[in-house]
Formats: structure tokens, sequence, C-alpha cells
């Protein structure tokens, strides 16, 4: 199936499905909703810059999408967000609006412990990100000097390799630098971590009921939603080891089918006493669970009626649902051990404050530097000990030992603003200039030689290097600009 700018029209036999758990009326305006074409949703990344900041500058119509997020909009008439140079500049990610209702429940904190359990391709771990920061963007402050401020630590996992590492680059052109990126399977991460985490969020692969609407390429079947509630659960038996005492998890799917909603939930309250429901802030079109479409008790019912569904004829995005717990016992807290860094040699750390001298104009905490295999991290201020799980990626990597040089990142552009560099371009986004750099090409250049960040007002989008008289384009290859490029992971849900 190909997404179109038009709907696609349901499975017959989900819609039969449907028609037979809704009242008749109910069912006709959900029925009615494919009619309508979705829009594209958007959220301000306020690492980098502020709501209204942004709002100042954006290049395309915007419209709120609700109080419940206030970075969030929807791109009003035949922009192509995606293709913007904000966008690869970070600063902003295209979401389906439901996906982020889930980050505004969790509700994260500045200095918390959070996992982002099934987190590829980033949408939600970037909204995590930004809630975790401190301070706010209210102020004109990088990314990266505003994540060094920040205590907290983001663990954003995904099983599978290839959408880790995706994860990984949309976490890096966010500008996230308290994060670890791994890639390994639940039960691995329990016994590295222990109950280790504030506050987890398991958006559990579903079978997608909610973005059939979109036209996206869903197979759907009866057997497939019986085969996902049946993953579903074994994923959660795992979860309650990680979350702390008094910690908070966050379930949620992209689906409407109560045996991976409702009925999920019942079963892993009733193996997990310790857990309990909470009933958030209810805000326009958040309707209540719907506990008669499971198989308990009608006096059990209650705690599932405090979960979140969101409906796409109830509310101004696509189908989810969301069941946010707390863990009630105040008993087996976990203090996983601090991560220890290997600190680079001598000739690394002298080439490393070369580069820093040269190149910015900020001073990076020398402890939190950590040397593997020729390069150069900076690590989260509270790294914690991942012991033998698999990762991709631990906090910011600064860049890489060449021969008598350091080479920097494309990551480490992305977290700066021209301010940060002793030598910054900065092109307005109609610039011929902007658009040749982002194609590869070379341009003429009278400064000293060394490196410059490339920016676009004002926001790192990337490394050039002056040498004789020529600036040397060293934006990465596989995001040069070609005809309709469009970022990875965008649009997410």
């Amino acid at each position: 199936m190909k997404k179109t700018d038009q709907p696609a029209g349901p499975p017959a036999e989900f819609l039969a499905r449907m028609r037979d758990l809704l009242p008749p009326d109910e069912f006709a305006a959900f029925v009615t909703s494919f009619e309508r074409p979705p829009r594209t949703g958007l959220r301000v990344n306020t690492l980098k810059i502020s709501v209204a900041d942004f709002t100042s500058i954006a290049p395309f119509s915007l419209a709120p999408i609700g109080d419940w997020e206030p970075a969030g909009f929807f791109v009003d008439g035949d922009a192509r967000p995606g293709l913007h140079p904000y966008h690869d500049a970070g600063l902003y990610y295209l979401q389906e609006p439901s996906a982020m209702v889930a980050a505004a429940l969790l509700a994260p904190l500045p200095g918390e412990t959070i996992l982002d359990l099934a987190a590829a391709p980033g949408g939600k771990a970037t909204h995590l990100a930004a809630l975790m920061a401190n301070p706010p963007a209210t102020s004109a402050l990088s990314a990266l000097r505003r994540g060094l401020n920040a205590d907290g630590l983001l663990v954003a996992n995904d099983v599978h390799a290839g959408r880790a590492r995706l994860l990984a680059d949309n976490l890096a052109r966010w500008g996230a630098i308290n994060v670890l990126v791994a890639n390994d399977e639940p039960e691995r991460l329990a016994a590295a971590f222990g109950s280790a985490f504030d506050r987890i969020l398991v958006d559990a692969p579903c079978s997608g009921e909610g973005m059939l609407r979109r036209g996206e390429p869903v197979e759907w079947s009866r057997a497939i939603v019986t085969a996902c509630a049946r993953r579903q659960r074994d994923i959660l038996t795992h979860v309650p080891n990680l979350v702390k005492p008094g910690g908070r998890l966050l379930y949620s799917t992209c689906t409407f089918a109560p045996e991976e909603n409702e009925q999920v939930i019942a079963d892993f309250l009733a193996a997990e006493p310790d857990f309990a429901t909470i009933d958030p802030v209810r805000r326009e079109g958040f309707e209540r669970g719907r506990p008669e479409w499971t198989d308990i008790p009608p006096d059990a019912a209650a705690p599932l009626s405090r979960a979140v569904r969101l409906w796409p004829h109830r509310f101004p995005g696509e189908g989810h649902f969301l069941a946010l717990m707390e863990r009630q016992n105040q008993a087996g807290v976990s203090r996983p051990a601090l991560y220890r860094p290997q600190p680079p040699a001598r000739e690394e750390l002298r080439l490393w404050r070369e580069f820093n001298a040269a190149t910015l104009t900020l001073d990076l905490p020398e402890e939190r530097l950590h040397a593997r295999n020729g390069r150069l991290y900076l690590l989260p201020g509270g790294a914690i000990d991942f012991g033998r799980l698999r990762t991709v990626r631990y906090g910011l990597l600064l860049g890489e030992m060449r021969p008598g040089r350091f080479h920097p990142s494309h990551e480490l552009a992305l977290t700066l603003r021209a301010e940060d560099a002793t030598a910054a371009i900065d092109w307005p986004t109609d610039d011929p200039r902007l658009a040749a750099y982002l194609s590869g090409a070379d341009e003429p250049f009278t400064g000293a030689n060394g490196w410059v960040l490339i920016t676009v007002d004002g926001f790192g989008l990337g490394w050039g290097k002056a040498a004789g008289g020529r600036l040397k384009n060293h934006y990465p290859h596989f995001l040069r600009r070609d005809k309709g490029r469009v970022l990875p992971g965008s649009p997410d849900v």
C-alpha cells in the first residue's frame, strides 16, 4: 500500500469489527473520519528555540494542536516542512499529533532517569528529551549549553539494529546530549539497570489500526492483532523490574484493538499488584478506556476506564491508546553504578584542547570526556553503567582523532549556535549559498584557515574547513540534498 494524499479505505473485516464494538452513531462518525485527509503535525524543538521565537520565524502557516502540547502545531497548506533547512538544523520534528500525547502524559522532569523502551524512530524520545531540559528554552542558549546544565539521563532503546541507528541519528539532529541509545532486549536492560528509572515509556509494537486513515502500509488481520497482543504481554513481563518505587510507567499503542489495549493492561495489573493506573488530566478529546471490551469482571473494570483513548472522530489526530501507571511498592530500589569514562590519552587531550581553543567559545568539562576507538565523547553528567548492553551512542560524539588533528562530528555542529563558535558563517534560508552547501558544494572564503561552523539563521547545521581561500564542505554525504529528499523518521508516530 502506498501512502497518498487521500486516506486509503480500511479493510472491510476491520470495519465490521469496529461496527460490533461502537454504538451506531459513533461508528458512523468513526467511518466518516476516514474521508478527511490527514494533516501534518510539527513539534518545535525547545532544546534549541522557544515556541514563541519559532513561530515568529516559521516559514509556513501553523495552527496549535491543543493546550496539552504548547510546542505542537498543524502545518497548514501545501508546505513540505521535511525539505526545509530548519528541519536539517533540528528546529522541529514532524510527528502525528496523537503521538505527542505520550510524552505529555508521562511528563518527565529535569534530573530524572527515563527509559523509552521501544523508541525508534525517535519522535517520542525527542519529545522526552525536550521536556527533561533545564532551563527551558526561554533564552537563546544552544542545545549544548542547555544540556550541560541538565543532570537527567534518557535511555532510548530499540531491539532492531537498523532502527536503533536511525533513532540515534534523530536524537543527534535534535541536539540531545544526555542520552544513551541502546540496541538490546528488555530482559537485558532489566539485568543491567535494575529499578533505576523514574519513568518508563513502552510504546509497544502493535497492529497499527490507528494509522490506517493515513494510508500507511499496514497489513491487518485478526491473527495479527492476536500476535501483537502476545508480544506486548511478553515485553511488559520485564518492565516492572526497571521501575523505581513510586515511578511511573506509560503503555501506549497506535491501535484501537481492545486485545492490545485494555486487555493487555488488565493482564498486567493482575500479574503486577504493585502497579495501579492513574487517571490523568482530561483534555478535550481524551476519551476513557473501554473496560466493557475485555473479559474481566465489571467490579474490576474501574482501573481500565482511567486509560486514554484518542479517536480520529473526537481528537485532532489518529488513533492512540495510553495507560499511565505507578509502582506503589516502596521496596527494591536499585542504584546502578556510575559509568567510569576512559579519559583521552595525553596526545588526544592535547588535540582536543587545541580544537576547543581555536573553534569553540565554551569549555566542556574534561572529567566527562570519554575516549573510545579513536573517538571522543562527552558523557552525560549522571552517566550510569550499562554493563554489557549493546549500545549505539552514549552522550555526544564530539569527533574523531586523526593523525595530528581533531576532526569534529556533525553531531557537535547540531548542538551549537553561531555564538558558540569562533568562526561561523550564517546564511538565511533563501540564500543560494545555503542550498549549495546542503548539496555538498565548496565555497570561496577569505577568512582565516580552520574549522568554520555553518549555521542557518544562527542554528548549527554543519562544518566547513577553510584553507587556501576555499571553504571545504564537510556536510555528511548521506544527508546531502537531492530532488525530493525528506529526512528519515519524518513524519513519525
